[in-house]
């Protein structure tokens, strides 16, 4: 039986559950991943997508850069559970943006069929590549026309390339994906999108903690003690009680089960505030620095990097 998982309202009218599985990593390690030569072998995605569905998952989170979609496409179709009860989305990466409309439609059509998916739930932009993603957002918008897609949404936004979207005349994201958590907490950036009615999905919601300073790991073990919960389960709750879609990951059902035990309990508000100031000015500035390298990369932008926009919102 699924999770009792609540879904949020998108601008399109569609809805979007507020859990999601993640599926970096699943059955693949990705030849881009940092350590990629010495991981592990991953399990096969068979063993994970099926977990994850027994666990409760109907959403999952896709990529063209994940290099997995065609097995994890197979793990769908082994486990027989209907097309109509998946919520399924994916991405596509800054090679095929920077290659223009074609390569966009292309390779949107390839993820589909590599998911073994007569259409996707929702198809984003990975990351703003400069200069080439308004156009790679107009092939969205005809995609999303022809039924191949129900929503569109974007990846790694920043208030500055949506601005570029609405200059083009283009309809609203409905989404944006973005790295958020307490210690990467962009409060002007996340209140301008939803101040458009855009929603927000939190990747590496969970994967600061412990490598935050002994203070601010202090103070999310010191709200698990008062809970009674993980670490993993604080963080998550702060997440989907802002409103924003959690798409944690894992290969352990263990681990799969204690992510989704989030929406039977909840934080009050001095919880919430101790959550939501523990960014620092080191956070933001790491992250304008992975910013800048996400909208070049694997692109010939790379050999440019002045090409990247310096001039982005942090906060």
């Amino acid at each position: 039986m699924a999770l009792k998982v609540p879904s949020v309202k998108l601008l399109d009218g569609s809805s979007m559950p507020i859990l999601g599985f993640g599926c970096y990593k699943v059955g693949v390690i990705p030849g881009s991943a940092t350590g990629a030569a010495g991981a592990a072998k991953p399990a096969p995605a068979e063993q994970v997508i099926g977990d994850a569905l027994a666990a409760g998952y109907r959403c999952f989170d896709c990529a063209q850069f994940y290099e997995n979609e065609e097995v994890v496409g197979q793990a769908f179709q082994a486990a027989g559970i209907p097309r109509s009860e998946l919520y399924i989305t994916s991405k596509v990466w800054t090679n095929r943006i920077f290659e223009g409309p074609a390569a966009v439609r292309e390779q949107c059509l390839k993820t589909m069929k590599d998911l073994r998916c007569e259409y996707l739930d929702l198809y984003m932009i990975h990351w703003p590549v400069p200069v080439k993603h308004v156009e790679a957002y107009k092939e969205l918008v005809k995609l999303q026309e022809e039924g191949k897609v129900k929503s569109i949404g974007v990846s790694n936004y920043t208030v500055e390339d949506l601005t570029d979207l609405e200059a083009a005349g283009l309809p609203l994201p409905t989404v944006n994906q973005i790295e958020i958590n307490p210690f990467l907490y962009r409060k002007k950036t996340i209140a301008h999108f939803e101040a458009k009615g855009i929603r927000f999905q939190a990747y590496r919601a969970l994967c600061n903690f412990g490598k935050a300073a002994s203070l601010e790991s202090e103070v999310v073990a010191g709200l698990a003690a008062k809970h009674s919960r993980s670490p993993s389960q604080i963080l998550g709750r702060w997440c989907v009680q802002k409103g924003f879609q959690h798409i944690p990951k894992s290969e352990k059902r263990s681990r799969m089960d204690e992510n989704a035990q989030i929406f039977d309990f909840s934080l009050d508000a001095e919880d919430m505030e101790k959550l939501e100031n523990l960014t620092t000015e080191a956070s933001l500035a790491t992250f304008k620095s992975s910013y800048q390298k996400g909208v070049l990369r694997d692109t010939p932008l790379e050999a440019h990097p002045e090409s990247a926009k310096s001039d982005i919102t942090l906060e």
